[in-house]
C-alpha cells in the first residue's frame, strides 16, 4: 500500500473520521528553507543525519495531509530571535485563512512587545501557540514572558512547548524551567512536544501533576527516535493512565520516514484501540473542538 493508503487504513479500522495531527509545520518559504538547511547540515543543533522526506511545496503538502486523512493541523511557527514572531504570525494567519483544515497558530519570543501581540492574537482567534526553547535559546519562565503567560493562562489557549533536550540539548532545554513556570501559572494549557524526549519521566510527571498539561507523540515510538531516545517501557502503564492527555503529533514535513510510520509505532504499543482513538482524534477534539 502507499503511504496515504496505510494512513487511511489505520484510522478507518479504528472507526475514526480521520486524524487530528497537532504537530505540523508550515512556515514562510524563506524560513522553511533556512530550517531545512539546518537539518541538511546535521550540525550541532541536529546531531545526526536527518533526511527530510516531504520536501514539497505548501500546496503539495496540504494535499498530502488531506490524502492521509488529517482533518485538522496547526502551522506551528516558532521564533528563533527577537523581531521575528510578528512576521511569522502574520504569515501563519494568512495561510490559515486559505486552508480550511488549519488550526490558526502563532508564536512568541521573550521581547517587550510580546504581551501586546499575544493578547491581540488570542482576541483574534488564534487556536494554538508554539515555542522552541532549544532554537530560541530562552527558558520558559523568562521574566519578560510573565504577562504573556498570564494572558494565556486566563484564555486557556494551548501552547506547544519544545523543552526536552532532544535532539541536542543546550542550557535552555530540560524540564526545570517548565516546572518553575507551572508552579507560578498552574492552570496553563501546555502541550509538551515529543513527550519531552529524552526527559520522558520528568515531563510525564508534570502531565500527571497539572490538570492542563498534555504530551504529544511527535516522532516518539518510531525507529528513528528509538535509536537514541527510546521511550522507557516502564513508563507505559502511566501513559495508559494519562490517556485523555496524549495527543497525536508527527512533525510533518520534516520527518525522515513515511507519515504512517508514526501511526504504526503507536499501534505497536498495544495499549488498546480506545487509547488510539483518544490519542488520534478525541483528545484533540476535546482540546480544540471538532474540525
Amino acid at each position: 500500500m502507499t503511504d496515504a493508503e496505510e494512513a487511511r487504513s489505520f484510522w478507518q479500522e479504528l472507526g475514526l473520521p480521520g486524524l487530528m495531527d497537532l504537530h505540523v509545520h508550515f512556515l514562510p518559504p524563506n524560513i522553511q528553507r533556512a530550517v531545512w538547511a539546518v537539518f541538511d547540515e546535521a550540525g550541532p543543533k541536529i546531531g545526526r543525519p536527518w533526511p527530510i522526506r516531504y520536501r514539497h511545496s505548501h500546496e503539495e503538502r496540504v494535499a498530502l495531509l488531506r490524502d492521509f486523512g488529517v482533518r485538522a493541523f496547526p502551522t506551528h511557527p516558532y521564533a528563533h530571535k527577537p523581531g521575528v514572531a510578528s512576521y511569522l504570525n502574520a504569515w501563519s494567519g494568512e495561510f490559515a485563512a486559505s486552508v480550511p483544515e488549519v488550526l490558526r497558530s502563532a508564536t512568541f519570543y521573550p521581547e517587550p512587545e510580546a504581551a501586546s501581540y499575544v493578547a491581540a492574537l488570542v482576541a483574534d482567534g488564534v487556536r494554538m501557540f508554539k515555542i522552541h526553547l532549544q532554537v530560541g535559546e530562552f527558558v520558559a519562565d523568562d521574566p519578560v514572558l510573565d504577562p504573556v503567560w498570564g494572558v494565556l493562562e486566563d484564555a486557556g489557549t494551548p501552547v506547544t512547548v519544545h523543552a526536552g533536550s532532544g535532539p541536542v540539548g543546550n542550557a535552555f532545554t530540560g524540564p526545570d524551567s517548565v516546572a518553575r513556570l507551572l508552579r507560578r501559572f498552574p492552570r496553563l494549557c501546555l502541550v509538551i512536544a515529543h513527550m519531552g524526549a529524552p526527559e520522558y519521566d520528568d515531563f510525564l510527571l508534570l502531565a500527571e501533576t497539572y490538570e492542563n498539561v498534555h504530551l504529544d507523540t511527535t516522532m516518539v515510538f518510531t525507529e528513528f527516535f528509538d535509536q537514541e531516545a527510546a521511550y522507557p517501557a516502564a513508563l507505559l502503564p502511566r501513559l495508559v493512565d494519562l490517556q485523555p492527555k496524549v495527543l497525536l503529533g508527527s512533525d510533518f514535513p520534516t520527518i525522515p520516514y513515511p507519515y504512517h510510520h508514526q501511526l504504526t509505532g503507536l499501534a505497536r504499543l498495544d495499549l488498546g484501540d480506545d487509547w488510539l482513538r483518544d490519542v488520534c482524534w478525541h483528545n484533540a477534539v476535546r482540546l480544540l473542538g471538532t474540525p
